[in-house]
């Protein structure tokens, strides 16, 4: 049996953080998030920007959901690992709204400390299709 090390952990707490999020579980994400946690939005849509503690994160995921009839998904389809124990995880977000379909590839890099997520930084591949998605 492998030990479990700290790089584990933080992995499998974005794991855990994906599968909450595609569950709409907040009360599990708002456990993997730190309460003074940041997350940045990209691009340039009514959606871009630097949100800044659990209720500013939590009303950008809220958008995510409401704005699409709750279509959008994030699948995850990788997680790594660097050395000094941020995670970067890739998916793929999809979802419809006002007759417009989005598609593209993502990835955030996570900073974790002490077992919570500490910041969250988001790379859409095409953002042009995400702002012209959300706008």
């Amino acid at each position: 049996m492998a030990d479990v090390t700290p790089r584990n952990q933080n992995s499998d707490l974005v794991r855990r953080g994906y599968a909450a999020f595609e569950a709409g579980d907040m009360d599990t994400l708002k456990q993997t998030n730190d309460e003074s946690c940041t997350w940045h939005g990209p691009g340039k849509s009514s959606l871009a920007g630097d949100y800044k503690g659990h209720e500013a994160i939590f009303g950008y995921f809220s958008r995510l959901g409401s704005e699409t009839h709750v279509t959008f998904n994030s699948h995850l389809l990788h997680v790594t690992e660097s050395e000094d124990g941020s995670v970067v995880a890739v998916h793929r977000d999809t979802g419809e709204r006002n007759g417009k379909r989005l598609d593209v590839l993502t990835c955030i890099v996570f900073e974790i400390k002490n077992g919570k997520v500490m910041d969250g930084r988001e790379f859409v591949y095409d953002l042009y299709a995400w702002d012209t998605f959300w706008d």
